[in-house]
């Protein structure tokens, strides 16, 4: 299995609205918006700084139930192989990809979907995987079950699952590989 990071390569790899500050935060958001609006990061409402660091709790809270490893306060967000609908996301696109070995799998955490849809209230649709955070060896459950999302809903028509991402919190081996990007390997 290999994990993706996709990102704008003018900001660089694995940086995370939740490492700043909140007003921080949303003046780097509102410059996103103006000096890139193609970008689906432009796209963003405004409340979404607070949304997401409501979902990055939840998160916490249930990985911290499962017993991971929790080394850094937000995570970064990798997804489980190629995901074409991200890698569009960006007007200056670049990918790390990262084999899941180089992780000490107690550090990751995993949702069916983007993190967000998936515990957000707005969606009651009975799925299995709503309002759920997986360890690895549970994803691998649901993978066999239901495959990768982005195999049979890459154009979003069948719900919000795109890719399944994952919640990486630690450093390692992300500042190795953020390194890596920015020297151009």
């Amino acid at each position: 299995m290999t994990l993706y990071h996709y990102y704008d390569r003018r900001s660089g790899p694995f940086v995370n609205l939740s490492d700043l500050p909140l007003e921080e935060a949303k003046s780097v958001l509102n410059t996103i918006k103006t000096a890139r609006p193609c970008s689906q990061c432009a796209q963003r409402h405004d409340k979404y700084v607070e949304y997401r660091r409501n979902c990055e709790a939840i998160l916490r809270r249930q990985f911290e139930k499962k017993s991971g490893l929790i080394q850094r306060p937000a995570p970064y967000y990798l997804v489980v192989e190629h995901s074409p609908w991200l890698s569009t996301w960006f007007e200056e696109c670049g990918v790390v990809k990262i084999p899941i070995e180089e992780f000490d799998l107690r550090t990751l955490s995993f949702t069916y979907g983007d993190s967000m849809p998936t515990f957000s209230p707005a969606i009651q649709d009975g799925k299995e995987y709503r309002h759920k955070l997986y360890t690895y060896s549970e994803i691998l459950d649901v993978i066999a079950r239901y495959g990768l999302p982005q195999s049979w809903n890459d154009d979003g028509k069948n719900g919000p699952e795109r890719y399944i991402e994952v919640q990486v919190w630690s450093d390692e081996p992300v500042e190795r590989y953020r390194q890596y990007a920015q020297k151009g390997r």
